[in-house]
């Protein structure tokens, strides 16, 4: 004997509430948006470019921002070297001026002997120690009044005669 499925009533109620089920589900799928497969792929497209482009922009005010920052910092650097330039210029033209001092001094009959400290700080010109008299204590200002750069003389020698 053949036997064959029969389908009973419970099966077949089975049967239709998964087929109304499907159907429900199918019913719930958005069904409003009618575009094609290649117009959502052009508009997934065009909104990458566009965040494409905002991350471009962003990434450009970032680069604008830190050139700023750099050539703020060489400004700063650039300052720091013309000063410390100008402070080792000054320095130099000091030394230079102190040592032509020393040597007008030296060519000085009067002078030669003495122990006369010189000082140069911006060009002004600082004299100490001792004189042998008023008429010496004065030519040590000359002298030192002549070398070039000097811009004044402060003498503080003592006359001890």
């Amino acid at each position: 004997m053949n036997k064959r499925s029969i389908a009973t009533p419970t099966s077949t109620l089975t049967l239709m509430a998964l087929a109304a089920a499907a159907a429900l589900t199918l019913s719930a799928c958005d069904r409003t948006d009618t575009r094609t497969a290649g117009q959502k792929i052009d508009n997934a497209t065009a909104s990458a470019e566009q965040r494409t482009d905002a991350a471009a922009e962003r990434a450009r005010e970032e680069i604008n921002q830190a050139r700023a920052g750099v050539e703020a910092s060489a400004d700063k650097a650039g300052a720091a070297i013309d000063s410390a330039t100008d402070k080792a210029a000054s320095k130099v033209e000091d030394a230079s001026i102190t040592a032509l001092v020393n040597a007008e001094l030296a060519k000085d009959p009067t002078l030669s002997a003495l122990r006369i400290n010189v000082d140069t700080r911006n060009g002004q010109v600082l004299l100490r120690g001792t004189a042998p008299d008023p008429a010496a204590r004065d030519r040590a200002t000359q002298l030192a009044s002549g070398v070039r750069g000097v811009t004044s003389v402060d003498n503080r020698l003592e006359v001890r005669g």
